[in-house]
Protein backbone atom coordinates (compact mmCIF):
# COMPACT_ATOMS: atom_id res chain seq x y z
CA UNK A 1 0.00 0.00 0.00
CA UNK A 2 1.50 3.40 -0.90
CA UNK A 3 1.85 6.29 1.54
CA UNK A 4 -1.16 8.11 0.09
CA UNK A 5 -3.52 5.14 0.70
CA UNK A 6 -2.17 4.64 4.22
CA UNK A 7 -2.88 8.28 4.99
CA UNK A 8 -6.54 7.96 3.92
CA UNK A 9 -7.08 4.79 6.04
CA UNK A 10 -5.59 6.40 9.15
CA UNK A 11 -7.68 9.53 8.74
CA UNK A 12 -10.90 7.42 8.45
CA UNK A 13 -9.93 5.38 11.51
CA UNK A 14 -9.34 8.50 13.61
CA UNK A 15 -12.77 9.91 12.65
CA UNK A 16 -14.56 6.64 13.58
CA UNK A 17 -12.74 6.49 16.91
CA UNK A 18 -13.71 10.06 17.74
CA UNK A 19 -17.41 9.33 16.95
CA UNK A 20 -17.35 6.20 19.10
CA UNK A 21 -15.76 7.99 22.06
CA UNK A 22 -18.26 10.86 21.77
CA UNK A 23 -21.23 8.44 21.77
CA UNK A 24 -19.83 6.57 24.75
CA UNK A 25 -19.40 9.81 26.63
CA UNK A 26 -23.01 10.85 25.93
CA UNK A 27 -24.34 7.45 27.06
CA UNK A 28 -22.25 7.48 30.25
CA UNK A 29 -23.32 11.03 31.02
CA UNK A 30 -26.99 10.16 30.60
CA UNK A 31 -26.62 7.12 32.83
CA UNK A 32 -24.96 9.14 35.59
CA UNK A 33 -27.61 11.88 35.28
CA UNK A 34 -30.38 9.30 35.61
CA UNK A 35 -28.81 7.96 38.79
CA UNK A 36 -28.65 11.45 40.22
CA UNK A 37 -32.30 12.21 39.32
CA UNK A 38 -33.49 8.87 40.71
CA UNK A 39 -31.70 9.61 43.95
CA UNK A 40 -33.35 13.03 44.17
CA UNK A 41 -36.84 11.59 43.57
CA UNK A 42 -36.52 9.40 46.65
CA UNK A 43 -37.30 12.45 48.78
CA UNK A 44 -39.06 14.64 46.21
CA UNK A 45 -42.70 15.90 46.23
CA UNK A 46 -43.38 13.77 43.13
CA UNK A 47 -42.41 10.65 45.05
CA UNK A 48 -44.73 11.65 47.89
CA UNK A 49 -47.60 12.16 45.42
CA UNK A 50 -47.12 8.68 43.95
CA UNK A 51 -47.05 7.13 47.39
CA UNK A 52 -50.19 9.04 48.46
CA UNK A 53 -52.07 7.73 45.38
CA UNK A 54 -51.23 4.16 46.31
CA UNK A 55 -52.96 4.75 49.64
CA UNK A 56 -56.35 5.22 47.90
CA UNK A 57 -56.69 1.43 47.99
CA UNK A 58 -55.24 0.44 51.39
CA UNK A 59 -53.11 -2.65 51.64
CA UNK A 60 -53.50 -5.45 54.15
CA UNK A 61 -50.42 -7.50 54.76
CA UNK A 62 -48.65 -5.59 52.00
CA UNK A 63 -50.28 -7.33 49.01
CA UNK A 64 -54.06 -7.30 49.57
CA UNK A 65 -56.53 -4.76 48.16
CA UNK A 66 -59.48 -2.97 49.77
CA UNK A 67 -61.74 -5.68 48.33
CA UNK A 68 -60.14 -8.20 50.69
CA UNK A 69 -61.52 -6.49 53.79
CA UNK A 70 -64.92 -5.94 52.14
CA UNK A 71 -65.20 -9.63 51.26
CA UNK A 72 -64.13 -10.69 54.76
CA UNK A 73 -66.74 -8.36 56.26
CA UNK A 74 -69.71 -9.32 54.05
CA UNK A 75 -69.28 -12.97 53.02
CA UNK A 76 -70.23 -14.51 56.42
CA UNK A 77 -73.70 -12.90 56.17
CA UNK A 78 -74.37 -14.10 52.59
CA UNK A 79 -76.35 -17.35 52.44
CA UNK A 80 -77.23 -20.01 49.91
CA UNK A 81 -80.96 -20.73 49.59
CA UNK A 82 -82.14 -24.20 48.54
CA UNK A 83 -85.78 -24.66 47.57
CA UNK A 84 -88.10 -27.49 46.68
CA UNK A 85 -91.23 -26.87 44.66
CA UNK A 86 -93.90 -28.82 42.80
CA UNK A 87 -94.09 -28.10 39.08
CA UNK A 88 -96.88 -29.34 36.80
CA UNK A 89 -96.27 -30.42 33.23
CA UNK A 90 -97.92 -27.35 31.70
CA UNK A 91 -95.68 -25.00 33.68
CA UNK A 92 -92.35 -26.67 32.99
CA UNK A 93 -91.51 -24.59 29.96
CA UNK A 94 -92.37 -21.42 31.88
CA UNK A 95 -90.37 -22.36 34.96
CA UNK A 96 -87.35 -23.95 33.36
CA UNK A 97 -85.61 -22.24 30.50
CA UNK A 98 -82.44 -23.44 28.80
CA UNK A 99 -80.25 -21.49 31.23
CA UNK A 100 -81.64 -22.92 34.50
CA UNK A 101 -78.77 -24.86 36.05
CA UNK A 102 -80.81 -26.11 39.02
CA UNK A 103 -83.53 -28.00 37.22
CA UNK A 104 -84.50 -31.62 37.48
CA UNK A 105 -86.95 -31.90 34.64
CA UNK A 106 -89.92 -34.05 35.71
CA UNK A 107 -91.42 -36.67 33.40
CA UNK A 108 -95.07 -37.48 32.79
CA UNK A 109 -98.20 -35.47 33.59
CA UNK A 110 -98.05 -35.44 37.39
CA UNK A 111 -96.41 -32.62 39.34
CA UNK A 112 -92.84 -33.31 40.43
CA UNK A 113 -90.81 -31.81 43.23
CA UNK A 114 -88.00 -29.84 41.71
CA UNK A 115 -84.98 -28.33 43.42
CA UNK A 116 -84.00 -24.71 42.91
CA UNK A 117 -81.47 -22.35 44.38
CA UNK A 118 -80.30 -18.81 44.84
CA UNK A 119 -78.65 -16.46 47.29
CA UNK A 120 -79.65 -14.04 50.03
CA UNK A 121 -78.17 -11.97 52.83
CA UNK A 122 -78.98 -11.53 56.52
CA UNK A 123 -80.27 -8.05 57.33
CA UNK A 124 -80.91 -8.23 61.09
CA UNK A 125 -79.95 -10.23 64.18
CA UNK A 126 -83.40 -11.82 64.28
CA UNK A 127 -82.51 -13.88 61.22
CA UNK A 128 -84.40 -12.05 58.48
CA UNK A 129 -82.93 -12.53 55.02
CA UNK A 130 -83.40 -10.40 51.92
CA UNK A 131 -83.61 -12.22 48.58
CA UNK A 132 -85.54 -12.31 45.29
CA UNK A 133 -89.16 -13.35 44.93
CA UNK A 134 -88.25 -15.64 42.03
CA UNK A 135 -85.75 -17.51 44.24
CA UNK A 136 -88.46 -18.71 46.66
CA UNK A 137 -91.45 -18.57 44.28
CA UNK A 138 -93.86 -21.54 44.75
CA UNK A 139 -91.43 -23.14 47.21
CA UNK A 140 -92.81 -25.90 49.43
CA UNK A 141 -89.62 -26.00 51.49
CA UNK A 142 -86.80 -23.45 51.93
CA UNK A 143 -83.41 -24.35 53.39
CA UNK A 144 -80.86 -21.66 54.21
CA UNK A 145 -77.20 -22.68 54.22
CA UNK A 146 -74.73 -20.57 56.21
CA UNK A 147 -71.00 -20.63 55.47
CA UNK A 148 -68.90 -22.08 52.68
CA UNK A 149 -66.80 -24.59 54.63
CA UNK A 150 -67.28 -28.31 55.44
CA UNK A 151 -69.02 -27.41 58.72
CA UNK A 152 -71.92 -25.63 56.95
CA UNK A 153 -75.08 -24.96 58.94
CA UNK A 154 -78.56 -25.53 57.52
CA UNK A 155 -81.77 -23.95 58.78
CA UNK A 156 -85.36 -24.29 57.61
CA UNK A 157 -86.77 -20.89 56.68
CA UNK A 158 -90.23 -19.40 56.67
CA UNK A 159 -91.52 -16.75 54.30
CA UNK A 160 -92.14 -13.37 55.94
CA UNK A 161 -93.48 -11.84 52.71
CA UNK A 162 -92.79 -11.62 49.00
CA UNK A 163 -93.67 -9.23 46.20
CA UNK A 164 -93.79 -10.22 42.52
CA UNK A 165 -94.04 -6.60 41.32
CA UNK A 166 -90.50 -5.75 42.50
CA UNK A 167 -89.12 -9.32 42.74
CA UNK A 168 -88.26 -8.86 46.43
CA UNK A 169 -88.81 -11.36 49.25
CA UNK A 170 -88.01 -11.61 52.97
CA UNK A 171 -87.53 -14.99 54.66
CA UNK A 172 -86.51 -15.79 58.26
CA UNK A 173 -84.50 -18.42 60.11
CA UNK A 174 -84.25 -19.15 63.85
CA UNK A 175 -80.57 -19.72 64.58
CA UNK A 176 -79.09 -20.78 67.90
CA UNK A 177 -76.20 -18.32 67.68
CA UNK A 178 -75.44 -14.69 66.94
CA UNK A 179 -75.74 -14.00 63.21
CA UNK A 180 -73.57 -11.72 61.04
CA UNK A 181 -75.49 -8.92 59.31
CA UNK A 182 -74.99 -6.96 56.09
CA UNK A 183 -75.43 -3.23 56.61
CA UNK A 184 -77.78 -1.53 54.15
CA UNK A 185 -76.34 1.48 52.36
CA UNK A 186 -77.81 4.25 50.22
CA UNK A 187 -78.16 3.36 46.54
CA UNK A 188 -78.87 7.00 45.66
CA UNK A 189 -75.28 7.88 46.57
CA UNK A 190 -73.80 5.45 44.04
CA UNK A 191 -72.45 6.96 40.84
CA UNK A 192 -71.68 5.42 37.46
CA UNK A 193 -68.08 4.21 37.65
CA UNK A 194 -68.11 3.42 41.41
CA UNK A 195 -66.54 0.10 42.42
CA UNK A 196 -68.96 -2.63 43.55
CA UNK A 197 -68.70 -6.27 44.60
CA UNK A 198 -71.27 -9.03 43.98
CA UNK A 199 -71.38 -11.98 46.38
CA UNK A 200 -73.43 -15.16 46.04
CA UNK A 201 -73.55 -18.82 45.06
CA UNK A 202 -73.40 -19.08 41.25
CA UNK A 203 -74.71 -22.32 39.74
CA UNK A 204 -75.86 -23.45 43.20
CA UNK A 205 -72.51 -24.88 44.20
CA UNK A 206 -69.85 -22.14 44.32
CA UNK A 207 -70.74 -20.65 47.71
CA UNK A 208 -69.27 -17.32 48.75
CA UNK A 209 -68.11 -16.38 45.26
CA UNK A 210 -66.90 -12.78 44.99
CA UNK A 211 -66.80 -10.80 41.74
CA UNK A 212 -65.79 -7.17 41.29
CA UNK A 213 -66.77 -4.48 38.79
CA UNK A 214 -68.25 -1.00 38.55
CA UNK A 215 -71.68 0.56 38.36
CA UNK A 216 -72.27 0.65 34.59
CA UNK A 217 -75.58 2.55 34.66
CA UNK A 218 -78.51 3.45 36.89
CA UNK A 219 -82.27 3.59 36.41
CA UNK A 220 -82.52 0.77 33.88
CA UNK A 221 -86.12 -0.21 33.24
CA UNK A 222 -88.50 -1.85 30.79
CA UNK A 223 -86.18 -4.87 30.61
CA UNK A 224 -87.07 -8.44 29.79
CA UNK A 225 -84.93 -10.35 32.25
CA UNK A 226 -84.71 -14.07 32.76
CA UNK A 227 -86.68 -15.34 35.80
CA UNK A 228 -87.86 -11.90 36.98
CA UNK A 229 -91.46 -10.83 36.37
CA UNK A 230 -91.03 -7.42 38.01
CA UNK A 231 -93.11 -4.64 36.50
CA UNK A 232 -91.63 -1.93 38.76
CA UNK A 233 -88.07 -1.68 37.47
CA UNK A 234 -85.30 0.73 38.39
CA UNK A 235 -82.21 -1.47 38.10
CA UNK A 236 -78.57 -0.74 38.80
CA UNK A 237 -76.49 -2.15 35.94
CA UNK A 238 -73.06 -3.57 36.73
CA UNK A 239 -70.26 -5.40 34.94
CA UNK A 240 -69.43 -7.39 38.08
CA UNK A 241 -69.92 -11.00 36.97
CA UNK A 242 -73.41 -12.24 37.98
CA UNK A 243 -74.43 -15.80 37.12
CA UNK A 244 -77.43 -18.02 37.78
CA UNK A 245 -77.55 -18.67 41.50
CA UNK A 246 -76.29 -15.17 42.35
CA UNK A 247 -79.92 -13.98 42.39
CA UNK A 248 -80.80 -12.55 45.80
CA UNK A 249 -77.20 -11.91 46.88
CA UNK A 250 -75.90 -8.45 47.77
CA UNK A 251 -74.20 -5.89 45.56
CA UNK A 252 -71.98 -3.97 47.98
CA UNK A 253 -69.89 -0.79 47.94
CA UNK A 254 -66.32 -0.37 49.22
CA UNK A 255 -67.67 0.25 52.73
CA UNK A 256 -69.19 -3.23 52.72
CA UNK A 257 -72.76 -1.88 52.58
CA UNK A 258 -75.42 -3.48 50.40
CA UNK A 259 -76.50 -1.02 47.74
CA UNK A 260 -78.47 -3.54 45.67
CA UNK A 261 -79.91 -7.05 45.40
CA UNK A 262 -78.38 -8.98 42.50
CA UNK A 263 -81.42 -9.99 40.53
CA UNK A 264 -80.73 -11.30 37.07
CA UNK A 265 -78.63 -11.39 33.98
CA UNK A 266 -79.34 -11.20 30.31
CA UNK A 267 -78.36 -14.67 28.99
CA UNK A 268 -77.46 -13.17 25.60
CA UNK A 269 -75.24 -10.48 27.15
CA UNK A 270 -71.64 -10.52 28.34
CA UNK A 271 -70.62 -8.69 31.50
CA UNK A 272 -74.07 -7.22 32.11
CA UNK A 273 -75.92 -7.80 35.37
CA UNK A 274 -78.76 -6.01 37.15
CA UNK A 275 -79.51 -5.30 40.79
CA UNK A 276 -82.55 -3.85 42.59
CA UNK A 277 -81.55 -0.59 44.33
CA UNK A 278 -81.37 -1.11 48.10
CA UNK A 279 -83.45 2.02 48.74
CA UNK A 280 -86.37 0.39 46.93
CA UNK A 281 -85.70 -2.86 48.82
CA UNK A 282 -85.77 -1.04 52.19
CA UNK A 283 -89.26 0.31 51.51
CA UNK A 284 -90.61 -2.99 50.19
CA UNK A 285 -89.02 -5.17 52.88
CA UNK A 286 -90.31 -2.88 55.66
CA UNK A 287 -93.88 -3.35 54.37
CA UNK A 288 -93.37 -7.10 53.98
CA UNK A 289 -92.10 -7.38 57.57
CA UNK A 290 -94.89 -5.22 58.96
CA UNK A 291 -97.87 -6.42 56.88
CA UNK A 292 -96.68 -9.41 54.85
CA UNK A 293 -97.62 -7.61 51.64
CA UNK A 294 -96.98 -4.36 49.76
CA UNK A 295 -99.50 -1.62 48.98
CA UNK A 296 -99.10 0.20 45.67
CA UNK A 297 -100.79 3.36 44.51
CA UNK A 298 -103.28 2.80 41.68
CA UNK A 299 -104.94 5.19 39.23
CA UNK A 300 -107.10 2.88 37.14
CA UNK A 301 -105.84 3.64 33.63
CA UNK A 302 -104.12 1.86 30.80
CA UNK A 303 -101.34 3.88 29.26
CA UNK A 304 -98.55 4.10 26.75
CA UNK A 305 -95.70 6.50 26.15
CA UNK A 306 -96.42 9.30 23.71
CA UNK A 307 -93.86 9.50 20.92
CA UNK A 308 -93.41 11.76 17.92
CA UNK A 309 -95.31 9.53 15.48
CA UNK A 310 -98.32 9.05 17.77
CA UNK A 311 -98.34 12.78 18.55
CA UNK A 312 -98.37 13.59 14.84
CA UNK A 313 -101.00 10.93 14.28
CA UNK A 314 -103.28 12.63 16.83
CA UNK A 315 -102.51 16.17 15.75
CA UNK A 316 -100.74 17.06 19.02
CA UNK A 317 -98.03 19.69 19.46
CA UNK A 318 -96.39 17.83 22.35
CA UNK A 319 -94.08 14.86 21.68
CA UNK A 320 -93.54 13.41 25.18
CA UNK A 321 -95.92 12.37 27.93
CA UNK A 322 -98.14 9.54 29.16
CA UNK A 323 -101.04 8.81 26.84
CA UNK A 324 -104.20 7.46 28.48
CA UNK A 325 -105.50 4.65 26.28
CA UNK A 326 -108.28 3.52 28.60
CA UNK A 327 -109.98 4.72 31.80
CA UNK A 328 -111.31 1.88 33.96
CA UNK A 329 -114.87 2.33 35.19
CA UNK A 330 -115.31 3.22 38.83
CA UNK A 331 -111.60 3.71 39.50
CA UNK A 332 -109.77 6.85 40.78
CA UNK A 333 -108.92 8.11 37.28
CA UNK A 334 -112.57 8.17 36.22
CA UNK A 335 -113.58 9.87 39.47
CA UNK A 336 -110.85 12.49 38.93
CA UNK A 337 -112.16 13.26 35.43
CA UNK A 338 -109.40 11.68 33.33
CA UNK A 339 -110.49 10.74 29.81
CA UNK A 340 -109.23 8.42 27.12
CA UNK A 341 -106.82 10.33 24.90
CA UNK A 342 -105.60 12.65 27.68
CA UNK A 343 -101.83 13.14 27.82
CA UNK A 344 -100.48 13.29 31.39
CA UNK A 345 -97.56 15.72 31.49
CA UNK A 346 -97.17 16.16 35.27
CA UNK A 347 -97.75 13.88 38.28
CA UNK A 348 -97.42 15.39 41.77
CA UNK A 349 -95.83 18.52 40.22
CA UNK A 350 -93.11 16.44 38.54
CA UNK A 351 -92.80 16.14 34.74
CA UNK A 352 -93.48 12.67 33.33
CA UNK A 353 -92.26 11.21 30.04
CA UNK A 354 -91.20 7.63 30.61
CA UNK A 355 -93.96 5.04 31.08
CA UNK A 356 -91.96 2.74 33.36
CA UNK A 357 -90.85 5.58 35.62
CA UNK A 358 -94.41 6.91 35.70
CA UNK A 359 -95.68 3.52 36.90
CA UNK A 360 -92.99 3.53 39.58
CA UNK A 361 -93.94 7.06 40.68
CA UNK A 362 -97.60 6.06 41.02
CA UNK A 363 -96.78 2.74 42.71
CA UNK A 364 -94.51 4.35 45.31
CA UNK A 365 -97.15 6.93 46.28
CA UNK A 366 -99.06 5.99 49.43
CA UNK A 367 -102.62 4.76 49.03
CA UNK A 368 -105.13 7.53 49.79
CA UNK A 369 -102.77 10.35 48.75
CA UNK A 370 -104.33 13.23 46.80
CA UNK A 371 -102.04 13.97 43.87
CA UNK A 372 -102.22 16.93 41.45
CA UNK A 373 -102.14 16.08 37.74
CA UNK A 374 -101.64 18.18 34.62
CA UNK A 375 -103.04 16.77 31.40
CA UNK A 376 -103.20 17.95 27.81
CA UNK A 377 -106.70 17.67 26.35
CA UNK A 378 -107.88 19.16 23.05
CA UNK A 379 -104.72 21.24 22.87
CA UNK A 380 -105.25 22.82 26.29
CA UNK A 381 -103.61 22.10 29.66
CA UNK A 382 -106.03 20.99 32.37
CA UNK A 383 -105.37 20.55 36.11
CA UNK A 384 -106.92 17.60 37.96
CA UNK A 385 -106.56 16.00 41.37
CA UNK A 386 -106.64 12.24 41.86
CA UNK A 387 -106.90 10.21 45.09
CA UNK A 388 -104.94 6.99 44.65
CA UNK A 389 -106.46 3.64 45.56
CA UNK A 390 -104.64 0.37 46.28
CA UNK A 391 -103.51 -1.70 43.32
CA UNK A 392 -105.43 -4.94 42.99
CA UNK A 393 -104.87 -8.04 40.83
CA UNK A 394 -105.58 -7.27 37.14
CA UNK A 395 -109.21 -7.47 36.17
CA UNK A 396 -110.32 -9.87 33.49
CA UNK A 397 -111.56 -7.84 30.54
CA UNK A 398 -113.59 -9.45 27.79
CA UNK A 399 -112.17 -8.70 24.36
CA UNK A 400 -114.41 -7.17 21.76
CA UNK A 401 -114.10 -6.28 18.08
CA UNK A 402 -115.72 -4.46 15.10
CA UNK A 403 -116.69 -5.17 11.46
CA UNK A 404 -116.30 -3.19 8.30
CA UNK A 405 -116.17 -2.30 4.66
CA UNK A 406 -113.91 -0.44 2.28
CA UNK A 407 -110.13 -0.43 2.04
CA UNK A 408 -107.97 2.38 3.42
CA UNK A 409 -104.31 2.01 4.41
CA UNK A 410 -104.71 -1.71 3.68
CA UNK A 411 -107.61 -2.26 6.11
CA UNK A 412 -110.92 -4.03 5.48
CA UNK A 413 -113.31 -3.20 8.34
CA UNK A 414 -116.94 -3.62 9.35
CA UNK A 415 -119.28 -2.54 12.15
CA UNK A 416 -118.43 -4.01 15.53
CA UNK A 417 -122.13 -4.79 16.07
CA UNK A 418 -122.51 -6.82 12.89
CA UNK A 419 -123.43 -10.49 12.94
CA UNK A 420 -120.12 -11.38 11.28
CA UNK A 421 -118.18 -9.66 14.06
CA UNK A 422 -120.21 -11.53 16.65
CA UNK A 423 -119.91 -14.94 14.98
CA UNK A 424 -116.34 -14.69 13.61
CA UNK A 425 -114.60 -12.81 16.41
CA UNK A 426 -116.90 -13.37 19.39
CA UNK A 427 -117.67 -9.69 19.79
CA UNK A 428 -120.49 -8.63 22.11
CA UNK A 429 -123.53 -6.95 20.59
CA UNK A 430 -122.99 -3.59 22.31
CA UNK A 431 -119.40 -3.07 21.10
CA UNK A 432 -118.63 0.32 19.56
CA UNK A 433 -116.20 0.90 16.72
CA UNK A 434 -115.16 -1.12 13.70
CA UNK A 435 -113.55 -4.54 13.55
CA UNK A 436 -110.65 -5.34 11.22
CA UNK A 437 -111.81 -8.07 8.83
CA UNK A 438 -108.61 -8.23 6.80
CA UNK A 439 -105.19 -6.53 6.57
CA UNK A 440 -103.37 -6.35 3.24
CA UNK A 441 -99.81 -7.72 3.39
CA UNK A 442 -97.18 -4.99 3.12
CA UNK A 443 -99.72 -2.21 3.64
CA UNK A 444 -99.18 0.70 6.08
CA UNK A 445 -101.64 -0.89 8.53
CA UNK A 446 -99.83 -4.24 8.34
CA UNK A 447 -96.44 -2.63 8.90
CA UNK A 448 -97.86 -0.74 11.89
CA UNK A 449 -98.94 -4.04 13.47
CA UNK A 450 -102.73 -3.86 13.14
CA UNK A 451 -104.20 -7.36 12.93
CA UNK A 452 -107.36 -9.13 11.90
CA UNK A 453 -109.88 -9.03 14.74
CA UNK A 454 -108.59 -5.74 16.19
CA UNK A 455 -111.23 -3.19 17.15
CA UNK A 456 -110.65 0.43 16.09
CA UNK A 457 -112.38 2.95 18.36
CA UNK A 458 -110.57 6.17 17.46
CA UNK A 459 -108.73 7.60 14.42
CA UNK A 460 -106.68 10.83 14.55
CA UNK A 461 -108.35 11.91 17.83
CA UNK A 462 -111.82 11.34 16.31
CA UNK A 463 -114.02 8.84 18.13
CA UNK A 464 -115.26 5.94 16.00
CA UNK A 465 -118.60 4.51 17.13
CA UNK A 466 -119.56 2.76 13.89
CA UNK A 467 -118.63 2.10 10.27
CA UNK A 468 -120.24 5.29 8.98
CA UNK A 469 -118.04 7.51 11.16
CA UNK A 470 -114.96 5.51 10.19
CA UNK A 471 -115.64 6.00 6.47
CA UNK A 472 -116.18 9.75 6.94
CA UNK A 473 -112.87 10.09 8.79
CA UNK A 474 -111.03 8.03 6.18
CA UNK A 475 -112.27 10.32 3.40
CA UNK A 476 -111.03 13.41 5.23
CA UNK A 477 -107.60 11.86 5.82
CA UNK A 478 -107.15 10.04 2.51
CA UNK A 479 -104.48 12.51 1.30
CA UNK A 480 -102.59 12.74 4.62
CA UNK A 481 -98.95 11.58 4.47
CA UNK A 482 -98.01 12.14 8.12
CA UNK A 483 -98.70 9.45 10.77
CA UNK A 484 -102.30 8.74 11.71
CA UNK A 485 -102.94 7.35 15.21
CA UNK A 486 -105.45 4.52 15.53
CA UNK A 487 -106.77 3.53 18.97
CA UNK A 488 -106.85 -0.26 18.71
CA UNK A 489 -108.39 -2.69 21.18
CA UNK A 490 -107.01 -6.21 21.26
CA UNK A 491 -107.94 -8.85 23.84
CA UNK A 492 -109.57 -6.13 25.90
CA UNK A 493 -106.48 -3.88 25.95
CA UNK A 494 -106.42 -0.56 24.09
CA UNK A 495 -103.30 1.06 22.63
CA UNK A 496 -102.51 3.81 20.15
CA UNK A 497 -100.87 2.60 16.93
CA UNK A 498 -99.31 5.16 14.54
CA UNK A 499 -99.94 4.21 10.90
CA UNK A 500 -97.69 5.93 8.36
CA UNK A 501 -99.32 6.32 4.93
CA UNK A 502 -97.16 5.49 1.93
CA UNK A 503 -96.12 8.31 -0.39
CA UNK A 504 -97.55 8.23 -3.92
Amino acid sequence: MDNYAKSIVMTSFRKSLKLFLAGAAIFLGGFLFNLMVSSDIASSPQRAAVESQSEVIPEAGGIHSAFTSVAAKVRPAVVYIKTQRAVSRERREERFGPFDFFREMPEGDNPRRVRGGGSGFIIDEEGRILTNHHVIRDAERIIVVLGDSPDEEEYEAEIVGHDVHTDIAVIKIDADRDLPVVRLGNSEEMQVGDWVMAIGTPFGELAGTVTVGVVSAKGRNDLRIFSSQADYQNYIQTDASINFGNSGGPLVNLRGEAIGINTAINPSGQGIGFAIPINMAKNISAQLIEKGRVQYGFMGIRLQELNKEIAQGRGLDIERGILVTEVLAGEPAEKAGLQQGDVIVEFDNKPVRDGQRFRLMVGKTAVGTRVPLKVLRDGKTKSLTITLAERRPPEEVVASAPRGDGSWLGLQVDDARSEEAKDRFGISGDEEGVVVIDVEDGSPASEAGIRQGDVITEVYSHKVDNLKQYVEISRKLKDRRDPIAFLVKRRGMSTYVPVIPKSN
